[in-house]
Formats: C-alpha cells, structure tokens, sequence
C-alpha cells in the first residue's frame, strides 16, 4: 500500500426513519429519528461513517466539509482532522458541525482499515473480545405494559445484566413506574436517566425516592451544562447509585470539565457527536488519567469497534431505536449474547454494510 492515498470524493445523505410508537423522556418528544450517512472514497475503497442528528448535516458536509478532504491523504487522519475543526471555526463547534465532524471521521477510519484489510477494532488494538450492552428506552410516553414488556424482552431475549428507563418528565409516576421496572427485570440491575430534567435539589430528593427501588445509576439528573449541579447530586447520591453523564460532551474540553468538576462516577460519550473515534480514543485516555470509568452512548454498531479498545470502557447502551435502525440499515449490526456483543473479526473496517436499497424509501 502506497504511503499517499487520495480521497477522491466525500458524499452525506439523509434518511429518517419513524419510530414504532411515540416517545419521550425527561425534556424532550419525538416520533422519528435522523441518520446522516457518510461514503467517503480513496483507491477503489469506501469508508462509512454516520451520525444521530439533524438533515442538515448533510448539506453542511457537503457545500463546508467535503472540499477539506477531498484531495488528502486518508492516512494522515489527524492532520485532516485538525483541518475539518478549523473549517467550522466560525460556525461554531459543538453540535451540528461536532456531528458533521464526527460522521467524517468515522468514515476516515473504516476507510484507513478497510484499505489496510484489517477489522477497525485490529487496527486500534484490542482490549477486550467483547463489550457489555445495557437495554436501553423505557419511554416516559409508554404505558406500563409497554414499559414491562420491553425491559424485560432486553433480559429474556438478549441477556442484558442492567436496563435503563427515561424518568422525569412526570416525577410524581417515578416510583409506581420503577416498581413496574424492578418487578420486570428481576435481579437485572435498573438504571434511570432524567436527561437533565431536574434541579440539583430535585434530583436529590429523586434520588432518595429511587434508592428504594436499588437503581445503581442515575443518568443526567440535571443537564450537563451544570457540572456543579451534577457534583452536588453525587456527593448526596445514596451509596451504591453511581451519577453519569456526557452524551452532549462534543470536544475533550467538555468532557476536561465534567472530570476536573468531579461530576461523574462515570463518564459517557457518543462517538456520533465527540468528534467519531478520534474524539473518543481522546476521551477514553482523558477518562483512564481521572481513573474514571467510561461508557458508550447510544450507536452501538458504530461504537463497538472503539468500545472493544478502550481503557476502563464500562459497557455500551443498546438503544431501542439506534439498535433498531441499524439492523434496517446495515449489514453486519450486531447480534447481542449473554449481554454481550462482539466484533466480526472476519470482515474489514467496520464490519458494516450500508444497505441503499432499503434506505431509499427514509431518503430527505
């Protein structure tokens, strides 16, 4: 393989898919979800890479974010990175252009690996063979049959040894739904994710209430754009219920102040908005110097390559409409077992397939 490789053309398209039933959370209400999809091109290969956000993502990658590739040297991924940075300089970082940013890189990547013909999760080294799911949904929209229903499927069916379920937007059905939860799930361990709907002293007194139900992880009680807030419910947490955050953490700096604030007894972070395996490689070392455990948001079959290399990575969240999505989607999703999910070590970068043909009919 030669030591230049070109990149010869950059494409994003949109797809957004319905939800199979309405949902919620803490702060927020959706009926469908975007995929921003990325086939970057270099000697005959193709890298994929996406991102969970807005259409116009798409646009921005290719009328901002295209022409900064085009022409590098797919090897030389952190100069290109550096370069894509600068280019949203003005715009701003955080959020659309850090998700632009992120589908781009992860395409770099399964492109640098499917070049090399090597499993993404060879190239970056592997600290384990596999990676622990927790079930993930639990919306605040649905009844409690559905509640019951699903987060028990995620222990029967794919073995999960903890499920989360979305709290908050209706604090006083907290407790009857956790106890709904705890019945379903058995010895399964429960977690719970405000998604920032509380003020620290709410979240306190939520966390009091849930201690009863044994929840052992309390996700976003109040926004991350609070470190101080999330700091003050950890140091009030009942003992044994651990206090997460970092989904919306979109650089190193960001997730630099969870840490430096003691927010987080563990850190999380979304290779589909921290900048794609680069951002996270990044914050993975940052969270092994804190001696912070870390743990994937939401894509699972784009994080698991990345997820099996990291230091101190936790497990991963086996979200209901990512997991969904993908499986529609791609080629090569992964099949949890016992919990867990591993790469395919058998097929180069990272292991998936976009499947046009079925997309078209999400196309924007």
């Amino acid at each position: 393989m030669a030591n230049q490789v070109t990149i010869t053309a950059v494409r994003a398209r949109s797809f957004t898919v319905p939800t199979d039933a309405p949902e919620a959370d803490g702060t927020f209400a959706w009926e469908k979800t975007t995929i921003v999809v990325v086939h970057i091109e270099a000697a005959g290969q193709i890298g994929l890479g996406y991102s969970y956000t807005d259409a116009s993502v798409a646009g921005l990658i290719g009328e901002t974010l295209a022409s900064v590739l085009e022409g590098g040297n797919v090897f030389d991924i952190p100069r290109l990175n550096a370069a894509l940075w600068g280019a949203v300089r003005n715009l701003g970082r955080s959020g659309l252009a850090a998700s632009a940013i992120s589908a781009l890189d992860t395409a770099l990547w399964d492109l640098k690996a499917r070049l090399l013909d090597l499993p993404l999760a060879r190239l970056f080294g592997l600290a384990r063979d596999t990676v622990e799911i927790y079930g993930s949904g639990g919306f605040t929209s649905y009844d409690d049959r559905q509640l019951s229903a699903q987060l028990a499927g995620w222990v029967e069916r794919e073995g999960c040894r903890a499920v989360k379920m979305k709290i908050g937007s209706e604090p006083e059905r907290g407790p009857s739904r956790m106890a709904i939860a705890k019945h379903a799930i058995g010895e399964a361990a429960l977690f719970i994710d405000a998604n920032g709907a509380f003020t620290p002293k709410r979240a306190c007194a939520f966390a009091q209430a849930a201690a009863a139900f044994d929840v052992a992880w309390f996700e976003e009680p109040v926004t991350s754009d609070d470190p101080a807030g999330l700091a003050m419910v950890r140091s009030r947490a009942p003992v044994g219920m651990e206090i997460a955050a970092g989904e919306y953490v979109y650089t190193p700096d960001d997730m630099r102040g969870l840490l430096a604030a003691g927010a987080v007894d563990v850190a999380q972070a979304d290779v589909t908005r921290c900048g794609g395996y680069s951002g996270f490689r990044t914050i993975a070392a940052l969270c092994e110097a804190a001696h912070v455990d870390l743990s994937g948001h939401c894509a699972p079959a784009l994080h698991l390559p990345v997820a099996v290399a990291a230091p101190r990575f936790r497990h991963l969240e086996w979200f209901h409409d990512h997991v969904r999505i993908e499986r529609m989607l791609f080629d090569g999703a992964p099949v949890a077992r016992d919990g867990l999910i591993a790469p395919d070590l058998s097929r180069p970068g990272n292991g998936l397939t976009f499947k046009h043909q079925d997309a078209q009919a999400y196309a924007v």
